[in-house]
């Protein structure tokens, strides 16, 4: 299982707010599922099958284009562990029991 953070930034817009974006973005994860995921003042962390995501994320982007936009960053970090299961409660938990 991934875990994926996902931040959407489009360029050329005429405002500097995105959140219109990141909107369009959480519509398209609410109608899905596949693949949790979770909103965070920097981007979207989504936690599933590694495929699923990546097809959400290219989702995700395209809806952005559909929106007017026309160049799209998006910074995307993974994290696809395969020696135990992984989730992001698990990866909060594991911080907070050494706090």
């Amino acid at each position: 299982m991934a875990i994926v953070e996902l931040t959407v930034c489009p360029l050329g817009t005429a405002t500097t707010s995105a959140s219109k974006y990141v909107a369009g973005a959480q519509k398209i994860l609410a109608e899905q599922d596949k693949v949790k995921y979770l909103l965070n003042p920097m981007g979207t962390v989504m936690e599933g099958d590694i495929d699923e995501i990546f097809k959400l994320i290219r989702t995700i982007q395209e809806d952005v284009f559909d929106k007017g936009i026309e160049r799209v960053y998006s910074i995307i970090k993974v994290d696809d562990r395969r020696d135990k299961i992984s989730s992001m409660e698990q990866k909060l938990e594991s911080v907070n029991k050494k706090l």
